[in-house]
């Protein structure tokens, strides 16, 4: 549980430099997101997810 919370404070961290450094480029970029097909946004966050698991399995399994 440890890990989950150091990683969920990692997440809000770089997502707030993301928005303190280039609040305008955050702003367009999340203007674009309303372009993105419904599918197009699943299957990206399918892919996303899958890579960010096989990356914590990988770490965790001391490969």
């Amino acid at each position: 549980m440890r890990e989950l919370i150091i990683a969920f404070g990692l997440f809000l961290f770089i997502e707030g430099i993301f928005y303190a450094l280039f609040p305008s480029k955050m702003k367009s970029i999340l203007s674009k997101l309303k372009d993105i097909n419904e599918k197009q946004m699943r299957s990206g966050g399918f892919i996303f997810a899958l890579i960010g698991f096989i990356i914590i399995w990988y770490m965790k399994n001391d490969f």
